[in-house]
């Protein structure tokens, strides 16, 4: 099955670009955390949100929820590792499924933190994203595991039943993983090192890691890693006024696209990512190729 869309972020571009979609009757998959963006929830209040004034964080992502709810869309819950271009549509890995769609509209945000030292270089190559995908490839090997969100150490779980050792470096506190084969180091991640392949993880101590493997599970991975060839400008991904990308039926939205990290301007943009690419649909159809 091909998809008509798949939406990537489950923030507030994903949710305007999601109920955008089902009102005009579009067959689409939105990809992203059933609890919508952890980032709205944590804000103490949102004062320029058009009619819900000194709304709460916490009371403006109820009402998304709800919203989402009540329009009967549902979200698959899963990460998306990477977007592949295939002959006139795209493929979405995201966990172990593989999706297709004639369109994508990424509304992923920013991510916090950005790639460790030779994360991109050995991306395949030792570097992981996905526990479920690569998993097996582990199996009675040493691994590390650079996690940062507790709603990651499931994963970290899943792996510690394939590999003989895990090292566990988690990025904040009070981490919750207990198995025998798992050590949890105080450290952080400083860097992934290795020519062909990974060999070892660099602490910010100092000292360097054997390991056969890294696993780095967080919430957004780099724009280059995730599609490769798609335009960027400072750190963003570059859009015109259609929220369209160089990339031919890709379209973007919300934080990603740049400042200002506004939860109005990312409902705007979602809204014209959602139009434009029912247009691009439309167009195709009246022109295949």
């Amino acid at each position: 099955m091909i998809y008509d869309l798949i939406i990537v972020g489950a923030g507030p571009a994903g949710v305007s670009a999601a109920l955008n979609l089902k009102i005009l009757n579009k067959r689409f998959l939105w990809i992203g955390s059933k609890a919508l963006s952890a980032k709205i929830a944590r804000a103490e209040k949102v004062m320029n949100y058009p009619g819900l004034p000194e709304a709460t964080g916490a009371q403006l992502a109820d009402a998304f929820r709800a919203h989402v709810a009540a329009m009967g869309i549902d979200i698959h819950e899963a990460m998306v590792n990477m977007i592949a271009p295939m002959k006139d549509h795209y493929g979405v890995a995201a966990g172990a499924d593989f999706f297709e769609a004639k369109t994508v509209i990424l509304t992923t945000g920013v991510a916090a933190a950005g790639a460790l030292p030779g994360e991109e270089a050995l991306l395949g190559r030792g570097v992981s994203y996905c526990a479920t995908c690569d998993g097996a490839l582990y199996r009675g090997k040493t691994i590390a595991a650079v996690v940062t969100s507790p709603r990651f150490e499931h994963e970290v779980e899943y792996l510690a039943g394939l590999a003989a050792k895990v090292f566990f470096l988690p990025t904040y506190k009070n981490p919750a993983v207990a198995a025998e084969n798992v050590e949890t180091l105080p450290a952080r991640a400083a860097g992934v090192e290795g020519e062909k392949r990974v060999n070892g993880v660099k602490l910010t101590t100092g000292e360097a890691i054997p390991v056969d493997g890294v696993f780095i599970l967080r919430e957004a991975i780099s724009l280059s890693a995730l599609l490769p060839k798609l335009a960027t400008e400072d750190g963003h991904i570059a859009v015109d006024r259609r929220m369209a990308t160089n990339l031919p039926g890709v379209f973007a939205a919300g934080d990603c696209t740049g400042r200002p990290y506004q939860y109005t301007k990312a409902v705007g943009e979602g809204n014209i990512a959602a139009h434009s690419a029912v247009e691009y649909l439309a167009e195709k159809e009246r022109n295949p190729v």
